[in-house]
């Protein structure tokens, strides 16, 4: 019996992808995990941009969205 195993792919704004390399055993873990590293990408902006806005301006910075797709296992 085949059982769905998942991963999150990450698209950023700059057009690059990241596939990351944890598998999940549930689509709903999986998106948990995809919400849970966007919202670290805008909060590392949010650091970057505090210690030197400078240099980090928020209008310049990578945002991310995630897509959960399904593997084979």
């Amino acid at each position: 019996m085949r059982v769905a195993m998942y991963k999150v792919v990450l698209h950023y704004s700059d057009g690059t992808i990241e596939e990351e390399e944890e598998i999940f055993e549930s689509e709903a873990v999986a998106k948990e995990h995809g919400s849970y590293m966007c919202a670290c990408v805008d909060e590392g902006a949010e650091i970057l941009n505090m210690s030197n806005p400078g240099d980090y301006p928020l209008e310049d910075a990578c945002t991310a969205e995630y897509e959960v797709i399904e593997i084979d296992d």
